[in-house]
Formats: C-alpha cells, structure tokens, sequence
C-alpha cells in the first residue's frame, strides 16, 4: 500500500513539473530583443500649427511598432521583417466630438465577404450576433509635406518632411481576428479599422521649424476612456522612425506613390482592450486551432464585455500635440 501511495505522489509530481516545465516554454520570451528606435526628439516649440489643407488619398497603418503593444497581444517580432503595414478607408476620418457608430451585425458581414467571398455565411451561421468587439487606440500620425520618391527612401540620411498629429484608429477586433494564419493577414487589419468615423483625427497639424532626420516629437501618448486612463505611454519608444515606415509603406505598395497629403499612422502602445497571454496564443497555435476556433474563444470570453460599448467617451491625445474625443453610439440597420 505504502508503494502504491509513494508512486503515485511520484507519477503526481512528475506531472506538476511537466506542466511548469511546460507553461514556462510556452511562456518564453521572444528571441529578439526589442529596442527603441533611434530618435531625435523635436521640442514642439521649435514648430507651429496649422489646418489640414485636403483630405488625404491615402491612410497607411503601421502595427507593432511599441514593446507593450506587441507583448499584449502575444505577437512574434522579428528585426529582419518589416513592420505590419494596411491601408484604412478615407472615409473613415471623422472630427473630434463626433459620434461614433459601432458596426452593426449586417455591416460586419458585409466587410467580411468583401473581404472574403464565401467566409460570411459561415461566420453567420456560427455567430447570428457576432459584436465587432470595438476597441481604441491612440496614435501618433504625420501627414506627407510633399511627394515622396522611391530614391529618396534609399537615403539613410534622408528626413522626410512631415507634419505630425493625434489619431484613434478604432478597430473591430472580431475582423481583425479572422486574419489569423491568412497570407494577407494585415489586410483583415485594414478593413477592421475602415468602418466610417474610425479614423478620429486632431483638428490641426504641428509642422517643424525644420526637418530632421528620424524625428518626432517625444511627447506622452494616452486614451482615457470614461475618465478611465487605459494607455500611457511616450513616443519615444517607438521601434521604428518615420522613414523606416515609410520605407515599408513602399515595399508592401510598390505600385503605390506616396504623394503629398497621405496619412501614416504610426502605431499604438499598450494598453488596449485586446490582450492575449503569449503561453495561451502558443497553445493555440501547437494545437492547431484555426482563425474560426480563435475567434469563438475570443467571443466567448468573459473579458469581451469589456470592449467599447455605447455610452463610453474616448479621448485619445498626445500630450501639447491635440486631442480627439468621440462618444462610442449603437449602429443602426
């Protein structure tokens, strides 16, 4: 009996060791440190604002470009790569103080199959009220002075002349997450943030005194929502310069000219409301779950009542830069 006993406190301890062994691997760093860019700070009183003169042609969207960012949504970093890089709909700008709809059930499939044909009438039949799981995210963003050419990208010392600016680039979650294992991933990302008004921007524009080159204004970036402080955190942490989006923007758009009054939002810290630990998204990957299985947990979970939700009040600022509030309202059919 003692020998029974004694073997099972050993078969019980072999597999509380493989289980920390196990959580502890699925729970390992990333293989790349991931460092901040090396920036030039612009003080904004070396500067001035200005209106907007047009709308823009074209929105660009860089991702990952903040540590917290990319260790909250458990995602891989790998310095050889470019960033992610999308394109959001014009349309999709909107003045601070606006109302913000969020997608409503009909307009989430229809993003979806004009994204994917076919894949809406499955996500339907699994989610007849499937919530865009709205989330925020604050940004700092620069407009294009003038137009930018291919060759002047390949100059390490070249300062593109830019004027800079504060953007929330609200994003529906539950389509971004369909993305997941895709070969045009960033794509999804693209479309999820495209809805009308999900792209509130500041009422002016700070333009240098001169342009240097990898600069910004090293100002503190933060979104309160409700009162609430969410995210906080200073652009000088950024993980690449404003050239070095650009300079994805062209290899990911090599058809694409950057012209005079483009947008690039340049990425968002920590802080949002989508949060996945990195042992959870290893498992789901080591046990070959697909972008549908992905995105019933996330559903599902507890924590997507947390998402933005009518009533709630987002202030997305850059501290001296501008702010932008919207107030989140319920879509209508």
């Amino acid at each position: 009996m003692k020998k029974r006993i004694r073997t099972i406190g050993i078969l019980g301890l072999g597999l509380l060791l493989f289980g920390l062994c196990s959580f502890l691997y699925l729970n390992r760093g990333l293989e790349a440190k991931i460092l901040s860019a090396q920036l030039n700070c612009l003080p904004l009183e070396e500067g001035h604002f200005t209106n907007f003169d047009s709308l823009p042609k074209h929105i660009f969207g860089i991702g990952l470009a903040y540590a917290g960012h990319i260790n909250e949504t458990a995602s891989e970093f790998n310095t050889s790569q470019d960033p992610p890089v999308f394109q959001k709909a014009v349309n999709s700008i909107t003045q601070t103080a606006s109302s913000v709809a969020i997608p409503t059930h009909n307009q989430l499939l229809q993003a979806i199959e004009e994204m994917e044909l076919g894949l809406s009438k499955q996500i339907e039949a699994d989610h007849p009220d499937l919530p865009a799981l709205l989330d925020y995210e604050v940004e700092l963003a620069f407009v294009l002075l003038e137009d930018i050419t291919a060759e002047s990208l390949q100059q390490d010392d070249y300062a593109p002349p830019v004027g800079f600016f504060i953007a929330n680039d609200l994003s529906a979650r539950s389509i971004a997450i369909l993305g997941e294992g895709q070969a045009n991933r960033y794509d999804y990302w693209g479309i999820s943030k495209s809805f009308s008004g999900f792209t509130p921007a500041s009422q002016r524009v700070w333009i240098p005194s001169e342009f240097r080159a990898n600069a910004i204004p090293c100002i503190q970036l933060q979104t309160i929502v409700n009162g609430e402080l969410r995210q906080n955190q200073n652009t000088s942490d950024l993980i690449y310069t404003p050239l070095q989006m650009l300079q994805a923007i062209q290899r990911k758009y090599p058809d694409l000219a950057l012209k005079k009054g483009d947008w690039v939002l340049t990425g968002t810290p920590g802080g949002v409301i989508l949060s996945t630990p990195r042992w959870l998204v290893r498992l789901a990957n080591g046990l070959n779950m697909d972008r549908l299985d992905k995105l019933n947990n996330k559903v599902s979970e507890s924590s997507a009542t947390q998402f933005l939700k009518p009533g709630d009040r987002v202030i997305t600022k850059g501290v001296g830069l501008g702010q932008v509030s919207v107030s989140i309202i319920a879509g209508e059919n």
